[in-house]
């Protein structure tokens, strides 16, 4: 149920959502007209200054502080814990090929650091939220990827019932006490670690983190600074979701 809830607050937390709905009661309001008028002028601002890359870009900039890298290149770890969303299933069902989305820096960090002998495993905590049957599940997406790229089926532990950050935790927790593995690395996107490492953290584990994915970049005029981008939109409705996955999760005691 939470996991229905969260999508669904998901679609209320997008500027879209409400530049959209401003502007239908604008043109539902037909007797206060001076209303109407400002309700849609205010709906179109919203979906203005949201698509602009200063408002992204700040927003990214924000979700992205706390993100720290404590990696130790002068340690081999147990294993590197690989988080899912680099995978674009709907696309690798059609194609019948492995697809990735703007996150596929994760697999490619856990990678080199299991080619790189910085890692003696990886655990890949990515499931599925279609209930298909034989729907694709994420990790093992990423399991036949890396076997691919020459990684040994042995060194590769695959989680795939996790359908959100809490139950990566939960799900990996159980599978890392299996395995006995103490020095662990926790690979995901700068905007999702400082949730994902306290969701780890809340639940026993003290990994230590390796952040990618960087997308906020510095301060500086650009020429297209004001023009309206579809991605800006993107960009910044995913950060927002960011901040309140975290409220969320604070609130109910998971981080």
């Amino acid at each position: 149920m939470f996991v229905f809830l969260s999508k669904v607050l998901d679609l209320l937390l997008a500027p879209l959502t409400w530049g959209l709905l401003l502007v239908s009661v604008g043109l539902l309001l037909r007797r206060r007209v001076r209303l109407a008028v400002w309700l849609r002028g205010l709906g179109l601002l919203v979906l203005y200054v949201f698509s602009t890359e200063p408002m992204a870009n700040g927003l990214q900039r924000w979700v992205e502080t706390g993100a720290v890298s404590t990696y130790r290149p002068d340690v081999v770890y147990d294993a590197v814990i690989v988080l899912g969303g680099a995978v674009d299933t709907d696309a690798t069902e059609r194609s019948g090929l492995p697809e990735y989305s703007q996150q596929v820096e994760r697999i490619l960090r856990g990678f080199e650091l299991l080619r790189q002998g910085r890692a003696r495993q990886v655990l890949l905590s990515a499931g599925t939220l279609d209930t298909r049957p034989g729907a694709l599940v994420e990790a093992d997406v990423l399991a036949g990827q890396l076997q691919l790229w020459g990684i040994e089926p042995e060194r590769i532990v695959i989680e795939g019932r996790s359908r959100n950050t809490r139950e990566n935790a939960l799900e990996s927790e159980r599978l890392i006490r299996e395995k006995g593995w103490r020095r662990l690395v926790l690979v995901t996107s700068a905007a999702h670690m400082p949730r994902a490492l306290g969701t780890f953290e809340a639940v026993g584990l003290k990994p230590d983190t390796l952040v990618v994915d960087v997308r906020a970049h510095d301060w500086h005029l650009r020429g297209t600074w004001w023009q309206p981008r579809a991605s800006n939109l993107s960009a910044g409705t995913d950060a927002l979701r960011e901040l309140f996955g975290r409220l969320v999760y604070r609130l109910r005691g998971w981080a």
